[in-house]
């Protein structure tokens, strides 16, 4: 598996490529891209990252998120990596990207452009153990009270684009 991400600038025009653990150290501006699951029912899927994870282990986030390689085509890495984390598929709709720079811990940071994806499953998730500690689904009355109420028990990422996810659903 290549461990290089890519390297963008504030315009999000790829500039070249960065070790993983490298760009992460030195807090490079690099793409991403989140995914939130929901049901037909309105719920949210969320995960809960594994412990062995390099950073934010533990913590609650979006169904998955994760960076596309220098040969990656985004529209298709997006699926692969669901499909990986949480044993799942369905179609994906871009909805927006965002920028941020976050501290994190083990000394490093993420600074991304994040290209969140919306779509839509109905079932049960078969994800990784190496990848996700936990998952549910929850509603936004239970899951907005308890961001608020326990943002640390969450990723940096999730809780930055959440307002604007639910913006563009509801």
């Amino acid at each position: 598996m290549d461990q290089r991400l890519i390297l963008v600038d504030e315009d999000d025009n790829p500039i070249g490529f960065g070790e993983k653990m490298k760009t992460h150290r030195e807090g490079l501006l690099h793409k991403a891209f989140s995914i939130f699951v929901y049901n037909t029912q309105g719920e949210l899927l969320l995960q809960k990252r594994s412990m062995s994870k390099y950073h934010s282990g533990g913590l609650w986030s979006n169904t998955c998120c994760s960076h596309p390689g220098p040969s990656d085509i985004l529209e298709d890495i997006i699926h692969i990596r669901l499909q990986e984390e949480m044993g799942i598929d369905c179609e994906l709709k871009e909805i927006f990207a965002f920028k941020y720079k976050a501290k994190l811990d083990h000394e490093l940071y993420e600074h991304e452009i994040d290209h969140v994806f919306i779509g839509t499953f109905d079932g049960d998730p078969s994800p990784d153990p190496r990848e996700v500690e936990e998952w549910k689904w929850v509603t936004v009355n239970e899951l907005l009270p308890n961001v608020k109420l326990n943002p640390g028990h969450y990723t940096f990422w999730f809780r930055a684009a959440l307002e604007k996810v639910l913006l563009s659903i509801l």
